[in-house]
């Protein structure tokens, strides 16, 4: 049959009667034109916009060497390393040509090929070669794949600055896996860095990982490095990735390598890429956390006897401002505690020294506070779930088109614990005294997300804490506390709803679920509920319990309700952080203002 006669049928029939012949060694699989160069998008996770494709090289299918990794083992063996690469370059240059793709194109190379074919081709002879094959020296990144360490580095050095100065770009691979290394990283100064599919891979369930990338973007923005997320399978990594801020993806859920390129992104992908949906990151406990113990914040003092008289605690108060609390102590045993706010409170009223200055110290304290055995960590399985929740991106708000900001608003009063000790000293301090990496509800991020939304500063503590705390003592107002975490977090979707700690008893939650109005409800529902627990007998007869306001008036004060204020922010509404900040305070102050218990603006 004639050459004028062949037709694409018949040349791919005669291809596939080739392939079929088993291939053995990489020598075979190049004499007989068997590898054939796919391509994978690299996408711009900001546009959705494909701007480059990877060449990658693959054999005959159901070949023992169709995969590259079998393919590349067998010229290792053979001695052909850097014949098979420059084959793969040959059949990616002529691929790409005959597709006449307009983007970027990344191929693969080792340390030793790229110094072996700069030094012997030189400067003038790659770019005659590019173009020849209709290929940009601009177009090209040429991705370092080092399995092996670089035994030469000044060298391939001097060949990068060679291919440089005809606008050849380089890419460091894998970058986290084998030998590439910051140093290299460093050393090499590549225009882009592709990070290992290891750092995307689970992402959106572990923190570390996230930590991690969020470190390698801080190295790429010092030295002005374009970053690359490799092996992007999920939704869900997309979203991670996206929200981190990189720049560039590729994986498996982006596009698979092919043998025609493909110019467009796929329907799923660009609708990660385009929706107004945040990812709730996984937030790391510090790890300073795991050396915490109570031990650690506890001040010790001499204890009380419960002999002692009030006058007596009043006069040990005034001769030291530093103590927050006073343990009343007998035979080793702790009865009770007396903080230093709530007694000098009292102690200063008219007539009160005169009554009860010679009673015994007892009288007045807390007989059941908050009890922590001094080697207690931050984690306590029979206190509920941890009220630290994951982390809003740094990409999050400028990305939520219909999304709602809840803001409860109250202010924390103090946590005593309790020194165990043979001495029987008590201990107690107030959280705002601990540090936020130590104190165990302020593990992931008391401030750090949430100055991001422009929310700073503490209002006042509510008159119907202060006056909770007055009456029971801090322990009381601290389960009050944990109520609201737990009704909070409770009624949040850990996949789509951003919980915040700003601290004290100050909630913020950033909304994704179409059903939040209902949440809402439910979260003001069940703590109404459960608070009327922390009251006693005697108030949950009366319907709450009697106590002074800010400017030392006596009033009934009845049981603690929580209130919500929320905010529907919609796109194009807010330009700045702050101005929803603003709002959320707003919508605080007319929750708190009105009977109702949730207050929304933006309807």
């Amino acid at each position: 049959m004639s050459a004028s006669h062949s037709t694409p049928a018949l040349e791919s029939f005669r291809k596939s009667i080739e392939e079929s012949v088993p291939v053995r060694t990489a020598r075979d699989a190049m004499t007989r034109d068997l590898l054939n160069a796919h391509f994978q998008p690299i996408v711009d996770l900001r546009s959705g916009a494909i701007v480059a494709h990877e060449s990658l090289i693959r054999g005959p299918r159901g070949n023992a060497l169709g995969s590259p990794e079998a393919l590349f083992a067998s010229a290792r063996t053979e001695g052909l390393t850097l014949e098979l690469e420059q084959h793969c370059l040959k059949k990616a240059f002529q691929a790409r040509s005959s597709q006449a793709l307009g983007s970027q194109l990344f191929v693969n190379l080792s340390a030793y090929t790229l110094v072996t074919l700069t030094e012997q081709l030189g400067a003038s002879g790659i770019v005659n070669s590019l173009r020849l094959v209709v290929v940009p020296p601009a177009a090209l990144v040429i991705e370092i794949t080092e399995h092996d360490h670089i035994t030469d580095l000044k060298t391939l050095i001097k060949a990068v600055a060679v291919l440089r100065n005809h606008g050849i770009q380089l890419a460091l691979d894998d970058f986290g896996n084998g030998h590439s290394n910051l140093r290299l990283w460093a050393e090499l100064r590549p225009e882009i860095v592709k990070i290992d599919k290891y750092f995307v891979k689970d992402s959106p369930s572990d923190a570390v990982k996230v930590q991690m990338l969020r470190g390698l973007m801080r190295f790429a923005e010092t030295f002005g490095t374009t970053v690359v997320a490799e092996g992007i399978e999920t939704a869900e990594e997309l979203k991670v990735v996206r929200d981190l801020g990189i720049e560039l993806g590729q994986g498996y859920f982006l596009g698979r390598p092919q043998a025609v390129a493909a110019q467009s992104l796929s329907a799923p992908a660009r609708a990660v890429i385009n929706s107004a949906e945040i990812a709730v990151l996984p937030e790391r406990t510090r790890a300073s956390d795991a050396d915490f113990r109570v031990e650690r914040l506890a001040k010790r003092v001499p204890p009380l006897d419960k002999n002692q008289t009030i006058d007596d605690v009043a006069r040990l108060f005034a001769s030291d401002d530093s103590l927050a609390a006073l343990a009343v102590v007998a035979d080793g045993k702790a009865l009770g505690l007396l903080n230093r706010q709530g007694f000098m409170n009292q102690y200063a009223k008219p007539f009160f020294r005169e009554i009860y200055g010679r009673k015994p110290c007892l009288l007045f304290a807390n007989t059941s506070p908050l009890m922590l055995d001094k080697h207690a960590g931050p984690r306590r399985p029979d206190r509920g779930p941890d009220i630290a929740r994951p982390a809003l991106p740094e990409r999050g708000l400028r990305r939520h088109r219909r999304r709602l900001l809840l803001r409860t608003w109250h202010r924390r009063a103090a946590c005593p614990s309790r020194d165990r000790g043979a001495h029987g000293g008590g201990a107690a301090r107030q959280p705002a005294d601990f540090p936020a990496r130590q104190h165990p509800h302020h593990r992931a991020h008391p401030a750090t997300a949430l100055q991001r939304l422009g929310l700073r500063g503490v209002l006042r503590r509510s008159e119907r804490l202060q006056a909770l705390q007055d009456h029971y003592g801090y322990w009381r107002d601290d389960e009050m506390i944990r109520l609201q975490a737990r009704s909070i977090v409770s009624r949040c979707d850990p996949r789509r709803d951003f919980v915040g700690h700003v601290g004290g008893d100050d909630f913020v939650v950033l909304f994704q679920s179409e059903d939040w109005l209902d949440r809402c409800e439910q979260t003001i529902a069940r703590f109404n509920e459960k608070a009327v627990a922390l009251f006693d007998a005697e108030a949950k007869e009366r319907g709450g319990i009697a106590g002074e306001d800010r400017h030392g008036v006596m009033r009934f004060f009845k049981f603690t309700t929580l209130s919500i204020g929320a905010v529907r922010v919609r796109s194009g509404q807010f330009s700045r952080p702050e101005q929803v900040a603003s709002a959320a305070a707003t919508a605080k102050h007319k929750a708190k203002e009105s009977t109702l218990g949730l207050i929304i603006q933006g309807d």
